[in-house]
């Protein structure tokens, strides 16, 4: 298999002309974007960086970190790129774990940087300000006048570290070679469909796995990456109905903000015929939304993480909501009884249990970065378990419920939060819904469900609503919360620690019979 740097050269050798990346003013053809990166590479080189080194990313979707990014294929430098939001202590744990022998920031990020004793005596990269006089700026790199960049990476060699969010932790390294990111990134073209010539909008983060495959997906088909810097839904709206965006790649919680904005009526959207989303479970109530606001030709269902690419696909996600479909083409997936740690122990057709996928898939990482007891819990006997809890249906159709831990025990019953929060979704009333087990002397836990409303719909309303939807009893909410909104992540993933941690703005907390609590 190619290094991805050799990808790229061919790919530009192919599609020379054609549009590579869109950011503001700049726009750059694939030709005239290789001519950048190789400038960058002579300028990686200047730093003193030498193959297998990592260099420290801390920027949003600007075209400089795209470019950063594919020079350091080119380099065998192995970008390690980290939330921009990252603070001095968070940026120091990655930096020194890493090893990183080189950081990139800019003004969003100069701050953490500036007040980082590590990064202070790093070299360090400044993107879109002045440099200081111990650092060297962006555009003095790309203005070398450099010859073409010949790739010096094999496709054994490493590519990206990426860091897992450290919900329960510390984050973890998550190290990954060209040929498991060129495999992702090729799986992510075929289960996506896209065609020749394809336009993406480039707004998951450069951090995260899936704007990653975003931006690796575009050369192999002559596609355009249309740079959203920070998410805001006027921009990404404007920019899919000047730039003609063919598809979208988005967590559920951009979708749902787009296309509630007061400007999504106005714009032309008809551009985009082919919706992926990850990241997240996506309820009934979003998925026909955006269904008859987009009508698109397709619309996949994306399951999977930053370890190991894919898991399942489903390339129709309307017409079974809920449903992750079947394991991607470099895939084997299998649902385990709860608590058993024999790969071969599958759980009934019908019953949750622990979701596991082959190691040895040619998009998967091989292990944590010097975390051996994190891979001592993650893999055995070759499959990796992913720590979600799901179940296969009769037709052999795998839905993801949940997470081993977030599975809410009431009563001594197992009740998983996605199907109570698909339900709600249903509800006109409902904007957004998330569902977690709060502590109960009596019960062990109660199914709680923080609400944001779009009107004064009532604790009896969404009661009666779950008791026609055939929500079973024990599953039904015992208690609501009606917030002013639903804690997320970064990149727009559920935080249900926080609900349980009492971290949140409630309007009232009321229980199912009107009572204040």
């Amino acid at each position: 298999m190619f290094d991805l740097g050799t990808g790229f050269a061919a790919c530009a050798a192919r599609d020379p002309d054609a549009l590579a990346i869109v950011d503001g003013d700049v726009r750059l053809t694939y030709a005239s974007w290789y001519r950048r990166i190789s400038a960058v590479v002579a300028g990686l080189d200047s730093f003193g960086l030498q193959p297998g080194d990592r260099l420290v990313t801390l920027l949003q979707n600007r075209w400089e970190a795209a470019t950063l990014h594919w020079a350091c294929q080119f380099a065998g430098i192995v970008i390690t790129p980290l939330n921009w939001r990252a603070t001095p202590e968070e940026l120091d744990f990655a930096v020194d774990n890493s090893g990183a022998r080189a950081v990139a920031f800019e003004p969003v990020s100069a701050n953490a940087v500036a007040a980082s004793a590590i990064c202070r005596s790093l070299p360090r990269i400044a993107i879109g300000q002045k440099a200081a006089a111990d650092e060297i700026s962006f555009d003095a790199l790309t203005a070398i006048d450099a010859p073409v960049a010949r790739p010096r990476a094999e496709a054994k060699d490493w590519s990206l570290m990426l860091y897992t969010s450290g919900t329960t932790g510390k984050p973890k390294g998550v190290p990954r070679r060209h040929r498991a990111e060129r495999a992702a990134a090729i799986a992510h073209v075929a289960q996506n469909l896209y065609a020749r010539g394809e336009r993406t909008l480039g707004v998951m983060p450069l951090y995260h796995t899936m704007g990653v495959r975003s931006l690796l997906a575009m050369p192999l088909i002559g596609g355009a990456f249309v740079c959203l810097p920070r998410f805001d839904c006027a921009t990404a709206l404007a920019l899919i109905e000047a730039e003609r965006v063919t598809n979208l790649y988005l967590v559920p919680t951009l979708y749902h903000d787009i296309v509630r904005h007061p400007d999504f009526p106005k714009r032309d959207i008809t551009s985009v015929r082919k919706l992926g989303f990850a990241g997240a479970p996506m309820t009934d109530g979003l998925l026909a939304t955006l269904t008859r606001a987009f009508q698109p030709d397709l619309f996949v269902n994306h399951y999977g993480s930053s370890e190991i690419y894919t898991f399942t696909i489903n390339q129709d996600a309307a017409r079974k909501p809920g449903c992750a479909g079947r394991a991607g083409i470099n895939q084997w997936v299998r649902v385990l009884r709860l608590g058993s740690r024999d790969p071969d122990d599958a759980a009934p057709v019908g019953e949750e249990g622990e979701i596991i996928v082959l190691a040895a898939s040619d998009e998967a990482f091989e292990g944590y970065w010097h975390r051996p007891d994190a891979d001592a819990r993650a893999f055995t006997d070759g499959w990796y378990f992913t720590g979600d809890t799901g179940y296969f249906d009769n037709d052999g159709d795998l839905f993801v419920t949940g997470r081993v831990d977030d599975m809410i025990i009431t009563g001594g019953e197992n009740v998983s939060p996605v199907e109570i929060e698909s339900c709600l979704s249903l509800h006109p009333s409902v904007s957004e819904v998330a569902v977690v087990g709060l502590p109960d002397p009596r019960w062990g836990q109660i199914v709680t469900a923080f609400v944001t409303r779009t009107d004064d719909v009532t604790e009896q309303n969404l009661d009666a609503h779950c008791r026609a939807s055939g929500l079973a009893n024990f599953k039904r909410p015992r208690r609501y919360v009606f917030v002013s909104a639903i804690p997320k992540s970064p990149v727009g993933k559920l935080l249900r620690r926080k609900l349980i941690a009492g971290e949140y703005e409630s309007e009232t907390l009321l229980s199912a019979h009107g009572d204040k609590i």
